[in-house]
């Protein structure tokens, strides 16, 4: 995903736990209707709500914002391609963490075995 590094027209991320949405918008360069319009477009993209409906950003959703809007404005996609991609890229990370447990789990019955033969 883009972080700040990646990519120098946008700002760094400060290291805060949650964003307004105006921030998020300074922070993306992106309107923010068209961040709420996303939220509606991409499932992964849910900010928490609080008190009269008011958006809180956490990081890992700036950074999804960042990557969506470099698919749409900067690579080219549809929102419906910019999703695909998305959802592909999701899809991939959750076969990895599976893969990731599966090992850990090997390991674990490795260490019990050999903890119990002298």
């Amino acid at each position: 995903m883009l972080e700040a590094s990646n990519n120098k027209e946008l700002p760094e991320i400060p290291s805060k736990r949650y964003f307004t949405i105006g921030e998020v918008s300074e922070l993306c360069i992106v309107k923010p209707h068209v961040l709420r319009y996303w939220e509606q477009e991409f499932p992964t993209l849910s900010p928490v709500k609080r008190r009269g409906n008011r958006r809180y950003y956490q990081r890992h959703d700036v950074v999804l914002i960042r990557e969506i809007r470099s698919l749409l404005y900067e690579q080219g996609y549809t929102i419906g391609g910019a999703r695909q991609k998305l959802s592909h890229h999701s899809d991939n990370n959750e076969a990895k963490q599976q893969g990731f447990e599966d090992l850990r789990d090997e390991l674990e019955d490795l260490l019990r075995l050999l903890n119990h033969n002298p």
